[in-house]
């Protein structure tokens, strides 16, 4: 059976049961709607419909899902019978297929399917991530971005993850129509780099991260690492904007822990907002009164120790701008992710560290925090955050597989 074939099935048993995006009626928040007034798209950082639909405004436009995030509903047993069918059906319609590529298949339904509940619910667009396992392979990335799309074009955004081969992908995507969340970026140059390379639909700052790893590992308080590295890349993003005309990346503020950094990053592209930090917002109270665009905020970062390995989260040097313009100059057919590495290195640039099995299996060991001292200065920390939180989605994915593999016996 060839590849048209699967995914013409997977796609229609993605389908069963949708029967288009639906509605609900709820209140404007005035917080929320000076947000939209300064510029600000809102999402709602979450895959589970539970917890989106008491949240949910009209001030808001889209959920965002991810491998974590299906994994908690999944886990919750309320997809078991869509797993039951999908299992039933591919083991019929496509008959042997090697194990891996069955799990991806029940895998990629199960996901559509969880995509199109939030969109049948509250008619929204939705953030669909790939598979942990495609995350260094252009081809796998882009043929599954694809399909997901081609479920339901009006309403998936597909996320990319930001590696060389990620890259790659999402500059074919693009190129190609299709609408993508880069994601688990944490740095400005991560950003600036696939705005001028890629030049995806979105792009992101993992911020809440930043600050806790600068927390974690005793290099201060951590306050404000996260809004300092998303401000510029803010910024950097705008500035290519407005130098490239076919650029329309837009930044995503994500990972946010508290309703307080909702207010302290008005003004930014998006904001993909946690349930607990919009219940904390609504909490607060804010007037309209008292949200201002933070675009041009001078944040003092909780920084007492070790600055030089974490400024890289937001700045953007002339040897970097110049290393991507010379890279997004290539054409996209003879781009590899092997180039962008090549030239890296050539221009002296410490980016795009390649982890070594030992060293991923120390990565995923210590979990989405790493420990920056166990590091060589060589390691970037914005390459060592990416890393750690590609391999925690990809803890979180085996146990979502896990539980699809237990409907194989």
């Amino acid at each position: 059976m060839g590849q048209s074939d699967i995914a013409k099935i997977t796609r229609e048993l993605a389908l069963e049961g949708y029967d288009g995006p639906g509605s609900v009626e709820c209140e404007s928040h005035a917080g929320l709607a000076r947000l939209r007034e300064l510029g600000t798209e809102l999402w709602i950082d979450t895959g589970d419909i539970e917890a989106a639909r008491p949240l949910w405004r009209e001030e808001f436009t889209a959920c965002t899902t991810n491998n974590t995030l299906a994994n908690r509903v999944i886990q919750t047993g309320r997809m078991d019978e869509d797993i039951k069918h999908t299992v039933g059906e591919l083991k019929s319609q496509l008959g042997e297929l090697e194990a891996r590529r069955l799990l991806w298949e029940i895998g990629f339904v199960i996901n559509c399917k969880l995509g199109l509940s939030l969109v049948r619910e509250l008619g929204c667009k939705v953030s669909v991530e790939l598979h942990p396992d495609f995350a260094h392979d252009v081809g796998q990335s882009v043929e599954y971005a694809k399909r997901y799309y081609d479920v339901c074009p009006e309403f998936f955004y597909i996320k990319v993850p930001v590696t060389p081969a990620g890259y790659v992908a999402a500059r074919r995507l693009s190129e190609a129509g299709v609408p993508v969340n880069f994601t688990i970026g944490f740095s400005a140059r991560q950003n600036y780099l696939a705005a001028v390379v890629s030049r995806p639909t979105f792009c992101n700052v993992f911020l809440g991260r930043l600050n806790q790893v600068v927390k974690e590992n005793g290099l201060g308080s951590g306050d404000y690492v996260g809004e300092r590295a998303t401000l510029a890349a803010q910024h950097a993003l705008r500035s290519v904007r407005g130098e490239v005309p076919e650029c329309g990346t837009r930044l995503i503020a994500a990972s946010m822990r508290s309703g307080q950094q909702v207010y302290d990053l008005a003004g930014v592209d998006v904001m993909t907002i946690p349930p607990k930090a919009v219940q904390g917002f609504y909490d607060a109270g804010p007037t309209p009164a008292c949200i201002e665009s933070k675009l041009d905020a001078g944040f003092e970062v909780g920084v007492s120790e070790g600055m030089d390995r974490v400024s890289v989260l937001w700045e953007v040097s002339d040897e970097f701008k110049s290393y991507a313009q010379a890279v997004g100059a290539i054409d996209a057919a003879a781009l590899t992710p092997e180039t962008l590495v090549a030239k890296s290195q050539e221009a002296g640039l410490n980016f795009l560290c390649r982890f070594g099995e030992e060293e991923i299996a120390r990565i995923t060991e210590k979990g989405k925090i790493p420990g920056i001292a166990d590091w060589p200065a060589n390691v970037a920390l914005d390459d060592l955050m990416t890393e750690s939180a590609l391999q925690s989605f990809a803890v979180d994915q085996r146990a979502l597989d896990d539980r699809i593999r237990s409907f194989l016996q």
